[in-house]
């Protein structure tokens, strides 16, 4: 039984590369997973497509001709409702980790470099997806100044106007959501992202600084517990 289907047989998956042979094999690779998978040859084609259709994960290649998957990925970012929180992997040949937290900056949910193993690419799907689907426990939702987060529905919004959020940031709030005012630990956080030392974390809650505190530099919300990690601590 493949890793999708004892998962989500039919989640659907948008493949953008400018290479035709990496993108059939992936397209075939993760067909025979149990995956619906969809491609586009660049970034006017992937821009139709996810306009016009629902996806559960886009996977982007980074270095392509005309647009890449960084400005990409940032017009995806910037789409309002669930459209702009569609999880994104992306991939590059540039496997430094100033392009993988880059990469994080704009909005990604994993890096992996090429070469990479398909059954890697097939792991890191896989834990995005379980990302997304989690839901923490019911219950009201947080205030945090100006700013309300939905635990159940892993949505914020500041004096009634929605606020974007990846899926990354989405599920960092809820696990900080679930024991608030207690610090997490900032490896416990790192667990399944693209950077296990916690620098993708730090880039998340930078992020989420941004929007969700009048002073990111001096937050008042979502707090730094020094030697430990995060706590977020609503009103």
């Amino acid at each position: 039984m493949s890793l999708a289907e004892t998962s989500s047989p039919a989640r659907h998956l948008l493949v953008v590369d400018d290479d035709d042979r990496i993108r059939d094999l992936l397209k075939a690779f993760l067909s025979r997973e149990g995956y619906r998978v969809t491609t586009a040859s660049g970034g006017e084609g992937a821009r139709r497509l996810l306009e016009s259709l629902d996806f559960d994960l886009a996977v982007f290649d980074v270095m392509m001709p005309g647009e890449d998957g960084m400005s990409l990925t940032r017009w995806l970012r910037s789409r309002s409702g669930a459209a702009g929180r569609t999880p994104v992997l992306m991939l590059t040949a540039r496997g430094e980790a100033e392009h993988r937290i880059e990469g994080l900056q704009v909005g990604a949910d994993d890096y992996l470099g090429k070469p990479f193993e398909p059954q890697e690419l097939l792991l890191r799907i896989g834990a995005i997806l379980r990302r997304t689907a989690e839901r923490a426990p019911g219950g009201a939702a947080l205030s945090l100044g100006l700013c309300r987060f939905d635990p159940a529905r892993g949505e914020l919004s500041q004096d009634g106007a929605p606020v974007r959020l990846t899926e990354g940031e989405a599920a960092l709030l809820r696990r900080l959501a679930q024991t608030p005012h207690e610090p997490v630990d900032r490896l416990e956080l790192a667990r399944d992202t693209v950077d296990p030392s916690g620098r993708a974390v730090d880039v998340q809650v930078t992020r989420l600084r941004r929007k969700i505190e009048t002073d990111p530099k001096a937050p008042r919300y979502l707090q730094t517990v020094r030697g430990v990690g995060y706590m977020l601590a609503p009103d």
